[in-house]
């Protein structure tokens, strides 16, 4: 039996919960819920609260942030939740604190979903700017539909989007979506990398990578709104210096097929471990990003890997570390590296126009079986013009939907995706099928991270001590639990329930390792850290992510990385 150690109560609420079909989910369903209710929004549907306090403002101008953005930042969403509060304040320094924040507000439509009709309409893709409600399983309550596209098609331009990018995300959304969902919207017809207006070459990559994790705080929306490529996004604030270049294609400092490494890396010496870190974000930051967050990271150059290289699941990412590139291993065996290979059962009705081999696992979210009914009768119907199997090829990336019969679709099921993205089968069972989607979607992919991760198992034989932080599912732990390296002692750190719920179960049933759980990174002290590394005589390993809804992360981890190296200098 694993031992536990928690600073929370969760365990004693825990309820199994159904994992029965859930009703076909919109990104707006998604949202967090911690909104205040109308009673305490004042005319301008902020929340009503006290001004701040002088020392409140100085303590974020302490830490670096100019007082207007600040102020900026409370007047918008006020100061009661200070998680809120500081992920808008970095937004806003990252998109420069320009008048275009200004138009990033969620509209004063407000969204709702209506049930589906009993009649399966067919999707009009000839008139489907017409259709645009039918798709989004919503209907619109704005007096002017007209001048609200106007707006969000100007706040998406705002904020670095294409004008024809957004023009069909708000075909597809509604006119009503909040700017979350056309966000994630355009976000996921990135990944798919084919959005009908532009040329696939212009992105010059398979699939693009965009976190696309279920939490809906304004902050994440405009975190999303910046994960943009190179040639689009605006310039991350705080740096000047030329952007890191993304490379073409991504495939990290060497891959499995390689004998010998790609670089040869001379880390500066305060880079050397111990510890050993692993940081990951996602590769198609802002201009300017990843020089910053190189900066943060003793100047060590990022390794960029598309995971299409080590499986059926195509991700972006960057990673930052101070691990060797020699000598390493991938995990055997060798997991499908296409969607036809990794569930052969589609490959009977997978049309030949449909040139897909790989899927992204990034929609948090579920296409409504309304969406699903339409493409199926339009298929059907139409005679399959060029016009409509563009249209439907589009719709199948951004929601990653499979072939099952004849002119019919499914969605990719969690299992499906646990298998894709390395996670045992059931990894994510227990939960509802929503929040399996949400976990996984902003999860690593196992596989290439083990990649990386195995040159700590002939240097550690007798196991390690990790800390994790923002864990999510634990794709770090279940990596090193493939790769046969003993977790002596986890600490982990996670806010969202249910993902440290999933932890927990896996941990329960694979591991005999203790496992400390931490909810909150702000109660990550240098205190208790130098606690902990007292307890546990320090860590060999700091595994983490930047998930777009956690985006403190990049300020939180060097700090807590500078605060382990301390203390166990003192040791």
């Amino acid at each position: 039996m694993a031992d536990r150690d928690s600073d929370s109560d969760d365990n004693a609420k825990f309820e199994w919960e159904s994992d029965g079909e859930a009703e076909p989910s919109s990104a707006l369903a998604l949202r967090t819920s911690d909104a205040p209710g109308p009673s305490t929004l004042d005319s301008n549907g902020r929340a009503n609260e006290e001004a701040p306090s002088t020392a409140l403002i100085e303590e974020y101008v302490a830490m670096g942030f100019p007082k207007e953005i600040v102020l900026k930042g409370v007047k918008e969403i006020g100061h009661s939740d200070a998680d809120a509060l500081l992920e808008l304040i970095l937004t806003y320094q990252a998109l420069g604190a320009d008048d275009t924040v200004d138009n990033c507000s969620t509209s004063g439509c407000a969204p709702h979903s209506v049930e589906e009709d009993d009649d399966d309409d067919d999707l009009d893709f000839e008139n489907w700017d017409d259709k645009n409600d039918d798709v989004a399983g919503k209907e619109p309550n704005c007096d002017d539909p007209g001048d609200e596209k106007d707006k969000k098609i100007n706040s998406l331009v705002g904020m670095g989007f294409p004008e024809d990018e957004a023009n069909i995300a708000i075909t597809r959304c509604g006119v009503d979506a909040d700017l979350v969902e056309l966000v994630d919207s355009i976000s996921a017809s990135q990944v798919a990398g084919d959005l009908n207006s532009r040329n696939i070459s212009d992105y010059q990559v398979m699939d693009r990578c965009f976190d696309s994790f279920g939490g809906r705080k304004k902050a994440r929306l405009m975190e999303e709104s910046k994960m943009r490529s190179m040639q689009y996004g605006p310039s991350f604030a705080g740096s000047h210096d030329e952007p890191t270049r993304i490379p073409d294609p991504m495939v990290g400092f060497n891959l499995p097929s390689d004998r010998q490494p790609s670089v040869i890396r001379m880390l500066p010496e305060q880079a050397i471990g111990p510890p050993f870190f692993y940081f990951q974000n996602a590769a198609r930051a802002p201009r300017g990003a990843w020089t910053t967050i190189s900066k943060k990271f003793y100047d060590i150059q990022p390794e960029f890997v598309d995971s299409k290289y080590f499986c059926a699941a195509s991700r972006e990412i960057g990673y930052i570390h101070n691990l060797p590139v020699e000598d390493r291993e991938a995990l055997l065996p060798f997991p499908p590296k296409t969607v036809f290979d990794a569930f052969p059962q589609y490959k009977r009705w997978w049309p030949s126009w449909d040139q897909r081999r790989q899927l992204n696992c990034l929609q948090a979210s579920v296409a409504t079986a309304k969406l699903i009914n339409q493409i199926q009768h339009a298929l059907a119907r139409s005679g399959n013009p060029l016009s409509v199997q563009n249209r439907v090829v589009d719709e199948c990336k951004t929601w990653d939907l499979v072939w099952v019969g004849k002119d019919k679709v499914s969605q990719l099921e969690p299992d499906e995706m646990e298998s894709l993205l390395g996670f045992p089968r059931d990894h994510t069972r227990g939960v509802i099928k929503t929040e399996r989607y949400r976990s996984l979607a902003n999860s690593f992919q196992v596989d290439t991270i083990a990649y990386h991760l195995s040159v700590l198992r002939d240097m550690f034989p007798n196991g390690i001590n990790v800390l994790s932080l923002s864990t999510g599912i634990g794709g770090g732990a279940v990596a090193l639990h493939r790769l046969g390296i003993r977790m002596r002692t986890a600490v982990s750190v996670e806010k969202g329930e249910t993902n440290r719920r999933i932890f927990n179960g896996w941990w329960d049933q694979t591991q005999t390792g203790k496992l400390v759980e931490i909810a909150d990174m702000k109660s990550l002290t240098n205190d208790r850290i130098a606690s902990l590394v007292g307890r546990y005589g320090g860590f060999d390993l700091v595994i983490g992510g930047s998930p777009s809804e956690q985006s403190a992360l990049l300020y939180d981890y060097p700090r807590i990385l500078d605060a382990i190296k301390s203390a166990m200098a003192r040791l």
